[in-house]
């Protein structure tokens, strides 16, 4: 029998919790920084090593200023529009290059403001800009500033009324559209954002005709400052229907030109697409080898009449490795550390060796600790530009609440992308373990041959706002030491809706569910077997904490469980979300899930938007605990919950 654990108390889990907090934040933090593009770069706790800072050049003859920009009307989502257009005001504490460099940066200025007010539908406002008291107009070329403080700028914006589309055609190629199909109806949006979307959707409709010149010959647009309307008459040009020609690449130094130009995946003679031009960029971004992708379409046919493509690539830094942290008054001490290449053979190959350490200085010796360790390698493009081959090996030594377990698996496999939406991956992997769990100490030798089918049309993958993902997945396994036969399967079900239309409102919603069929509970390894509870699952309760027990309060796991998670994430600003969420979920002994059983927790977590997505801090009570359920639990984690 597995040995008896203690009780964790909730005073004790509470202490814990705290300070697995805190320093999975700085774990979350240094592993995210980390993966971004860097030469041998390397960072703990966020400070870089071994890289040069990379500071603003030194400024020639530095002029401080300070700005302030007033607005006659009282419209604070205005105003915050202007300041963020204003490079005065965004740049205002770092200084210009003398006197004859601010001069510059207000003329500028004011040409972006006067933008921002057209994008705002407001074509007769006025912006008039002083310095040290003086209109920006009356002042000379050469004129000198006092240098005896910051020199002040003064930015005053009258912004006049609001206007609507009055008059709307389309004209030649473009002629038998509908305007409104694109936006563009009397009494609409009249701003010079909405008209450019117009035109590009416009263009957008033409081309995926297969006509890659079509393009906007004439813009016609008349405001009519007495009725505050805007006349916009549209002149397109649709060209002929083409087929892609030779694709060329340049900006490779250490990938494979060749390769690049094959996953890029456009087949000379083919008819253009634009859709299938954006999915060929998002392949080459996938690669994770190339900061940037542009694609430079011929402006002309060539004698075949084709389309010649240039594509422009800039290489990532192909090197990085990190070091993270964690720590419980429960569980210990955790340090982890990786390695990788992204560019292993010159076509994309990605090597990552990784390995962790936990529950240093809780643990009874050495034997007690948890280890983990993997070498991970994938190939792009093995039977054609959509597909991956990818080879993994890991040695796992680990003592949760459930079991121990000693383990080495590797599994090879294949995924492909069958659209932009839908990928399939099917492996063969091999999993000796040695696990002691409540039904004593076993052997096994598993072959199994998992599969997967995802469908995934998410907006974004870190922090969706709409948009559905779902997954099947299914895996035959065969225990060679002990003879069992099983089939484990899993579904899973997620929607994202924004409510509004600045989308600060989203809806989103989880069901997942697993079954394991062929083997009793106890002849199914206890790293197979299905547990629910903590972060990723149902907040509130402990990891792994709901579901059957032994008689000495450990996590025996089930053959099935079910959950879902219903959560609605409000954004503050454009840094600070809260997200009120409610969890519930359940594990059986049987192959089918008992809802009777069902847990349910729900809670507060605040969001941190940073570039590489949102920081998640949760906070969760169980609204129906039973005996050792904590009162409360904490998480954090880089990305949405779900």
């Amino acid at each position: 029998m597995a040995e008896t654990r203690p009780h964790i108390t909730g005073k004790a889990y509470r202490r814990a919790q705290l300070l697995r907090l805190a320093f999975s934040v700085l774990l979350v933090s240094t592993t995210a920084l980390a993966t971004m593009p860097r030469a041998d770069a390397f960072e703990i706790f966020g400070f870089k090593f071994f890289e040069p800072d990379e500071g603003d050049e030194d400024i020639a003859d530095p002029l401080a200023y300070s700005a302030t920009l007033e607005l006659s009307v009282e419209d604070d989502d205005l105003k915050d529009r202007l300041e963020k257009a204003s490079a005065l005001v965004q740049d205002a504490e770092r200084p210009v290059s003398g006197s004859l460099g601010l001069l510059a940066k207000a003329r500028g200025d004011r040409e972006q403001l006067v933008a921002a007010l057209y994008a705002n539908a407001r074509y007769d406002g006025v912006v008039v800009i002083e310095i040290a008291g003086r209109a920006l107009d009356d002042l000379p070329p050469d004129a000198e500033f006092d240098r005896n403080g910051p020199v002040p700028v003064t930015i005053r914006v009258t912004p006049g009324n609001v206007f609507t589309l009055g008059d709307i055609a389309l004209a030649g190629d473009a002629a038998g559209l509908a305007p409104a199909e694109f936006g563009l109806v009397p009494g609409g949006n009249a701003g010079s954002d909405a008209i450019l979307r117009a035109e590009a959707a416009i263009v957008r409709r033409l081309k995926e005709e297969g006509r890659p010149l079509a393009k906007v010959t004439g813009r016609d647009v008349v405001a009519d400052h007495a009725t505050s309307t805007l006349d916009v008459t549209l002149t397109v040009a649709a060209g002929p229907v083409a087929a892609y020609g030779p694709t060329t690449v340049s900006g490779t130094e250490l990938v494979d030109n060749e390769f690049t130009a094959y996953m890029a995946g456009l087949e000379r003679g083919k008819q253009y697409s634009p859709e299938e031009i954006d999915q060929s960029r998002e392949r080459l971004l996938d690669l994770g080898v190339f900061s940037s992708v542009t694609y430079r379409e011929g402006p002309d046919l060539d004698g075949e009449g084709n389309l010649p493509i240039g594509i422009e690539v800039s290489e990532r830094k192909m090197r990085f490795y990190g070091l993270g942290a964690t720590f419980s008054n429960t569980e210990g001490l955790g340090l982890e550390g990786y390695w990788g290449h992204r560019n292993l053979f010159g076509r994309a190959e990605k090597l990552r060796i990784e390995g962790s350490v936990g529950r240093i200085g809780e643990a009874k010796g050495f034997g007690d600790m948890n280890y983990n360790a993997a070498i991970l390698f994938e190939k792009p493009g093995v039977i054609g530009p959509d597909s991956k081959f990818f080879a993994n090996l890991r040695g796992v030594n680990e003592h949760p609440d459930a079991y121990d377990r000693f383990s080495v698996k590797a599994d090879a496999g294949v995924s492909y992308k069958l659209t932009k939406t839908q990928t399939v991956a099917a492996s063969v992997a091999v999993d000796y373990s040695k696990i002691t769990d409540t039904f004593g100490t076993k052997r096994h030798l598993i072959v199994s041959t998992p599969l997967q089918y995802e469908f995934d049309n998410r907006d974004n993958r870190l922090d969706p706002k709409r948009g559905f993902r779902a997954v099947a997945f299914a895996e035959p396994s065969y225990d060679t030491l002990n003879g069992a036969v099983f089939l484990k399967t899993r579904g899973e079900l997620s929607a994202y809706r924004a409510i509004d239309e600045a989308q600060r409102f989203v809806l989103a919603g989880r069901v997942v569910a697993g079954s394991i069929v062929g083997a009793s509970l106890e002849n199914i390894p206890a790293d197979r077997r299905f547990y629910s509870g903590g972060g990723g699952s149902v907040r509130g309760y402990a990891y792994q904490g709901i579901g059957p027990k032994d008689i000495n309060g450990n996590p025996t796991g089930g053959r099935s469980f079910a959950e879902t998670s219903l959560e609605m994430r409000i954004a503050i600003n454009d840094t600070f979300g809260v997200v009120p969420f409610i969890d519930a979920g359940s594990v059986s002994e049987g192959a089918f899930p008992d809802l009777s059983g069902f847990k349910a927790g729900a809670g507060v977590g605040i969001r941190y938007l940073t570039p590489f997505g949102p920081l998640r801090v949760d906070a969760a009570i169980p609204l129906n605990p039973g005996p050792g359920d904590p009162s409360f639990g904490i998480y954090a984690g880089v990305g949405q919950a779900f």
